[in-house]
């Protein structure tokens, strides 16, 4: 019988001389190739892995496209400007790209996504059947929901929807994500539970009891940027399979449900 993969859904790779952008959520001067991420999914036995724009780097995605272009093992979301042609976007979709990031966390100047701009960007998305990689604090789920939704165009949000952490899974923004997975084209990172706090593990449970396991995907988080030091690759999977004691479902969430969501293309 063959087995179900392990799939990463959530790592960055980067060198450290790539252009930053002004004002950086991080400023990382180390070099984390995929050369060396490579080698940890073979140390873990994970077998594929997605490849998450990292936002101090913007729009510059050519590291992440070259990679992706060497191995049949990744797939990549990038950060694009809502101008972007389509031919740009149909060529980065031949590199192995299958969604944009939209790195909206610590953002009090969110863009319009009714404008027209954001409309025929987000139309394009779906066109190419690629996905919106969200990342934005809980709190500000119950406004940027809606027109993702509107646009027909597949989301998935970053680890577990960032929840307001004295409200946890009772907040606005946590409900509203769990309604939109209900809805059918939301999926939700089980991820980042090192940046969360110590109500990370109920997130997931809740996640878990609450949604479909067709609607979760785990990642590592890797290099853990920020948090360097403080935990290892080993440990975000152990956390999942702690959250997820059913080997089913840890089945369909660690293989299963990213393999369609990201390498059916």
């Amino acid at each position: 019988m063959a087995t179900t993969p392990i799939i990463d859904c959530h790592a960055h790779i980067w060198t450290a001389d790539m252009p930053l952008v002004a004002n950086p959520r991080h400023r990382l001067d180390y070099d984390f190739t995929v050369e060396q991420y490579l080698a940890i999914l073979d140390e873990h036995g994970v077998s594929l892995a997605v490849i998450a724009a990292a936002s101090p780097y913007g729009d510059y995605n050519d590291y992440t496209i070259d990679c992706l272009r060497r191995s049949p093992r990744l797939r990549g979301t990038v950060i694009l400007d809502p101008s972007v042609d389509r031919s740009t976007m149909e060529w980065m979709n031949d590199a192995g790209v299958v969604g944009v990031r939209l790195p909206f966390i610590n953002r009090d100047d969110l863009p319009d996504l009714n404008s027209f701009e954001y409309r025929r960007f987000l139309r394009r998305c779906r066109d190419l059947n690629w996905h919106i990689h969200l990342h934005v604090e809980g709190a500000k789920l119950p406004a940027l929901l809606p027109p993702l939704e509107a646009s027909g165009v597949k989301l998935v949000i970053d680890h577990m929807g960032r929840p307001d952490p004295e409200l946890g899974i009772a907040s606005e923004g946590f409900q509203a994500m769990l309604a939109a997975i209900q809805r059918g084209r939301t999926w939700v990172k089980l991820s980042g539970g090192y940046r969360l706090g110590p109500q990370s593990s109920d997130y997931a449970r809740a996640l878990v009891r609450e949604a479909s396991a067709e609607r979760l995907v785990w990642a590592s988080d890797c290099p853990f940027a920020g948090h360097e030091g403080q935990i290892t690759y080993r440990e975000t999977i152990d956390w999942l399979i702690d959250c997820v004691p059913d080997a089913a479902t840890r089945a369909t969430i660690f293989g299963a449900t990213p393999l369609g969501l990201y390498f059916s293309q």
